[in-house]
């Protein structure tokens, strides 16, 4: 009897629960915000990753270090490592984690807690926590459907604000997921304040503005009470940095201002 395999999705990346066999479908890339693989649903597993695929870290500035896995897989996104007084937290995900992965990590503090903006890089959420020490997964209860590979570390929070490591912060915004989270790190850049992304507000590749959409691969836009939410959830926040989920897709500098003239443009473009 062949032991049962955590498979993962080649297109989106998410890891699913244990199964004896691939499962018949991939929920997530079955959405109208994602897509199936043009060749079909394909799957793999971190075994056969391994090897093939490694995760590269950048120091993006002091406390900040992202993991990004070559050659591109899934949806290709970054992780970010974030360093605090209080422990690491681990912002967004890739499925690849080998023992280089892990060495590097605990070189740089491990991570003391896991968030990761929506369903499209949950990838392999729980090999991370379970890498180590068990440590806590903070999803939106919005988005709780979406979770391929259950698992007691997953913290299902629910409202507008949930409080990590002291003075950081993730806030509901809406919008790409309904559970969409952003994370608001007050101290970063110099104590300008950093804002973690992810997806939304996703930043263009004129990285003097970002973008708003409810499907990127398939160009469906958000429409006017989504905004209105996500601009309202960002308002009180104080920031100067932004960064986006793909390499090198960062706002180095004056991003809350950047976000307020993205926010017009997109309403001006839908006719809001």
């Amino acid at each position: 009897m062949k032991a049962d395999k955590h498979c993962i999705c080649l297109t989106c990346g998410t890891q699913f629960k244990a199964t004896s066999g691939p499962p018949a479908h991939c929920p997530i890339c079955e959405d109208e915000r994602q897509y199936v693989g043009w060749a079909g649903q394909q799957w793999t597993t971190l075994d056969e990753m391994r090897g093939k695929y490694q995760n590269h870290f950048k120091e993006e500035e002091p406390d900040v270090h992202s993991i990004h896995t070559e050659p591109r897989f899934g949806i290709g996104q970054r992780a970010l490592l974030v360093r605090t007084p209080k422990g690491n937290v681990l912002w967004d995900c890739v499925s690849l984690l080998d023992d280089a992965s892990i060495d590097h990590v605990k070189k740089l503090g491990g991570i003391a807690c896991i968030a990761v903006s929506h369903p499209h890089y949950y990838s392999s959420i729980v090999e991370w926590s379970q890498a180590f020490g068990k440590v806590p997964i903070y999803l939106h209860q919005a988005d709780a459907q979406w979770v391929m590979r259950p698992d007691p570390a997953i913290e299902h929070w629910r409202g507008d604000k949930h409080a990590v490591l002291g003075d950081m912060t993730l806030i509901n915004t809406g919008g790409h997921f309904e559970g969409f989270q952003v994370l608001h790190w007050p101290a970063g850049a110099g104590g300008r304040g950093i804002l973690f992304s992810g997806d939304q507000p996703q930043v263009c590749m004129d990285r003097r503005w970002v973008t708003f959409m409810y499907s990127y691969p398939n160009s469906i836009p958000l429409g006017r009470s989504a905004i209105r939410r996500i601009a309202s959830s960002l308002e009180p926040l104080a920031f100067d940095r932004l960064y986006g989920a793909f390499p090198g897709l960062t706002v180095a500098t004056e991003a809350k201002a950047r976000v307020q003239r993205s926010i017009e443009r997109y309403q001006r473009a839908i006719g809001a």
